[in-house]
């Protein structure tokens, strides 16, 4: 069996190619070190995490490009034992509110003007791109969306309790409900090949595991290429943009899931950075 037939049985299409590609560029490293990528050690990946980290290269995806050739060479019989199994990153991500990477509401529609290449995903990456964009909900949230949480006659969605977020239903804008009424209906029977109650199925025909919604953003990074555009910083726009139209905390806080009102907060304390380096910019201190 070939690597890429390997992966093509476990992820995404998307995220296949994506991991080929760093263990190709892992396997470069290692060939200019005059080492065998069939052999790497515990300290070979170790220290080509730590050459991307100086370059400031997306360490974890080339982790777990690493960890799945791995496997793949134990499934195969090429190695006995993974040298990759314990690894595990302890990168600390910022979770601090960028302001240069707001999106107005204007901007965050724009994003479902993307073209979609496949009519058979129309619908359902509509939908996905409208619960970011009008809902605010995480990566997470939306591949554990299972078919009982839609409720198409009274146009809302629930959201099922997180680590980090509280349950919720929510209410859907009427096109969303055209969307999951013709994705439901019709695209999900047409896409399953293996039964799910999950809501968005990918395009294997299986549960979405999230990354083809990673997948489904990136392709919208080329509509602003100078932002940070992720489905966190979609989120955190979202609901500083509720904030800005004068929405109460606590509305807020419960249409965000938020567990506490400290995290809520954070987004209005940002509208006084941003209030700042506004005045700033029309008004420089001398």
């Amino acid at each position: 069996m070939e690597f890429t037939e390997y992966l093509n049985e476990r992820v995404a299409p998307s995220t296949s190619k994506r991991y080929q590609r760093e263990v190709r560029l892992f396997s470069s490293y290692q060939s200019s070190k005059n080492q065998s990528i069939q052999s790497t050690t515990y300290t070979d990946i170790m220290n080509y995490i730590g050459q991307l980290r100086k370059e400031k290269k997306n360490v974890v995806c080339s982790l777990y490009g690493i960890k799945k050739y791995c496997e793949y060479l134990v499934t195969i019989g090429v190695r006995k034992d993974n040298p990759s199994r314990s690894i595990k990153l302890k990168d600390k991500t910022s979770r601090e509110i960028q302001l240069q990477d707001f999106f107005t509401t204007q901007e965050l529609e724009q994003l479902l003007d993307r073209k979609e290449r496949y009519s058979l995903l129309v619908n359902r990456n509509k939908l996905i791109g409208s619960l970011l964009i009008y809902q605010g909900l995480t990566n997470g949230e939306i591949k554990s969306i299972e078919l009982k949480d839609i409720d198409l006659e009274r146009g809302t969605i629930y959201i099922q309790q997180g680590r980090r977020t509280n349950s919720r239903s929510l209410k859907l804008k009427a096109k969303q409900v055209y969307w999951l009424m013709n994705y439901i209906e019709k695209d999900r029977i047409e896409l399953l090949k293996e039964e799910t109650e999950i809501l968005i199925i990918n395009q294997k025909g299986k549960a979405e595991t999230g990354d083809g919604i990673s997948y489904l953003v990136e392709t919208m990074r080329s509509m602003f290429p100078e932002r940070k555009l992720n489905a966190k910083t979609i989120r955190q726009s979202v609901i500083t943009n509720l904030l800005k139209q004068g929405k109460d905390l606590r509305l807020v806080q419960a249409f965000a899931g938020h567990k506490y009102p400290s995290t809520t907060e954070k987004y209005k304390q940002s509208q006084v950075e941003e209030l700042k380096l506004e005045i700033l910019k029309y008004h420089p201190l001398k």
